[in-house]
């Protein structure tokens, strides 16, 4: 008989949906039937996706469109079991600690790691200060909870699996859960993570925008399917993952999982390239009155600016890691013009304030280090510079999400003698160029250049 083993995740949102649970589907679909999902929330604000896909036995549809507008449907039957979230997450913990689970795997979003510049846990936020005195609001109490139970109940060793887009994921969750851990005085948890779990580093790729309103009822033409809680995402998939499990671990590499020794030249690729671009055009493309990343993409001026900040800055910096830089920004570029995702800008433009410091600032520091003016990278943090000023107005067309947004700090820059100097000065943004008197002139100028821009495109429209 087939030994059955368990993947539990958390954090059921559709890129898990559409990412994850579809490599773990496409095994099943080979044979290979030993592994299956346990899924659920620590927030109880999607339980009416988890109740969807219980009534419809964790099955549902994932749509997947390319550039060229080739849509292909497929029934993903990964997800065996649906943990309804409850206060205390009890029905997580217990599978969490059933010997059967295996792999620990999260996708909490880039905020839900609560961690500063420094790689430290932020713990003046509200929902760390509960976990730090019991509760289960956080990733770190929950996992906490999952050990001791799993301590008590010698269920045997496992593997922590980040799958989030947060540069050496595996490293910064393990550091957060081992400081959170002192914090709260657990060395036998300590003890026994170091013995029995590894956090493997990730890199995850496939962009997965909310479902939209004709999502549902396009699957039902195409399929006849009435799916309650269907995905979509873009055919590009790609999983980099290092081969450092604890315990048993499904066979991915049969299924297209790239399993490598080190995953750092995959991520760095990624969040400088992918990441940074996407950003940048979402808050270019905002600035400009359009509401879809494809259509900023398309936008030549926006689409100028991304290509230049990779070839000038970003693959100098890179140098020669075993990627085709080139060929990877031109494919990037290309899967954002994709006009059937109906990626918004919105989505995109998020979190700025951790994704300056993580995804754009090193280009920056590296540019200085080799002697070069980062010309072409300075007009990243330009743009959002000019995004904040009209958040700062009242202007976006959309309300701006932002896991460390300081309101009363933003708007007080915008209001000082000189904000470009004090934007420029924000350690926490640009580390030790803050100090830099020509980094600070290159802002100016860069940011007088997104001013000039704007008004161009303004009159073109």
């Amino acid at each position: 008989m087939n030994t059955q083993f368990t993947w539990l995740h958390i954090g059921l949102g559709s890129f898990h949906r559409a990412h994850q649970a579809w490599y773990l589907h496409r095994l099943r679909v080979s044979g290979d039937s030993r592994w299956h999902i346990a899924a659920g929330n620590i927030r109880n604000d999607a339980e009416h996706v988890v109740q969807a896909l219980a009534e419809q036995r964790g099955r549902y549809v994932l749509e997947t469109v390319s550039p060229e507008g080739e849509r292909e449907y497929e029934e993903i039957a990964s997800i065996q079991k649906l943990l309804p979230w409850q206060a205390g997450l009890q029905p997580l913990i217990d599978e969490g600690a059933n010997p059967q689970t295996k792999v620990i795997a999260f996708t909490v979003t880039e905020g839900g790691y609560y961690l500063n510049t420094q790689h430290r846990l932020e713990t003046s936020n509200a929902d760390l200060q509960a976990d730090l005195q019991g509760g289960c609001k956080t990733i770190y109490g929950t996992i906490t909870r999952i050990l001791e139970k799993r301590i008590a109940d010698d269920a045997g060793p496992l593997t922590l699996l980040n799958c989030d887009n947060v540069r050496h994921n595996g490293e910064r969750f393990h550091d957060g859960l081992v400081e959170f851990l002192q914090l709260t005085g657990k060395q036998q948890v300590i003890d026994w993570l170091a013995v029995n779990a590894t956090c493997p580093n990730t890199m995850v790729d496939r962009i997965t925008p909310r479902p939209a309103a004709d999502l549902a009822p396009r699957i039902k033409a195409q399929t006849g399917i009435d799916d309650k809680a269907p995905v979509m995402g873009e055919t590009f998939i790609q999983w980099v993952v290092e081969d450092n499990f604890r315990a048993e671990r499904p066979a991915l590499e049969t299924v297209g999982v790239e399993m490598v020794a080190s995953v750092i030249p995959y991520e760095e690729a990624k969040i400088r390239i992918l990441n940074a671009s996407h950003s940048c055009i979402a808050w270019a493309g905002t600035l400009l009155g359009q509401q879809y990343i494809h259509e900023s993409t398309l936008t030549d001026a926006i689409y100028a600016i991304a290509d230049r900040y990779v070839s000038e800055d970003v693959i100098p910096c890179l140098g020669d890691n075993g990627i085709d830089l080139a060929t990877y920004r031109d494919v990037v570029l290309k899967r954002f013009t994709n006009p059937y995702i109906q990626d918004t800008n919105q989505r995109v433009a998020a979190d700025g304030f951790s994704k300056i410091p993580a995804m754009i600032a090193p280009t920056l520091q590296e540019c200085y280090q080799r002697g070069v003016r980062p010309q072409a990278t300075a007009m990243l943090p330009a743009l959002f510079f000019v995004f904040m000023q009209q958040w700062h107005k009242g202007a976006l067309p959309y309300q701006y999400q932002d896991g460390i947004l300081d309101e009363a700090a933003v708007h007080a820059m915008f209001i000082s003698p000189d904000p470009i100097a004090r934007y420029a000065a924000d350690k926490a943004l640009f580390g030790e160029l803050a100090e830099s008197a020509d980094f600070q002139a290159l802002l100016r100028e860069q940011i007088a250049a997104v001013y000039a821009l704007t008004q161009q495109e303004a009159l073109c429209i």
